[in-house]
């Protein structure tokens, strides 16, 4: 089943936050996001809201 979700990432090197909207589909979070704009590729805090 594909859920349609609001995803919000905030990048906890320069705090900088993102707002998206992605997909859960089999427990997996798809949104294409790949990086902050300082080069973060992997520590960042999602959180994710039902639409």
């Amino acid at each position: 089943m594909n859920s349609r979700v609001k995803v919000i990432i905030k990048c906890k090197n320069c705090g900088e936050r993102f707002i998206l909207r992605g997909r859960r589909d089999r427990g997996k979070l798809e949104t294409g996001f790949k990086q902050c704009l300082c080069d973060n590729k992997q520590n960042f805090e999602i959180e994710e809201q039902h639409i």
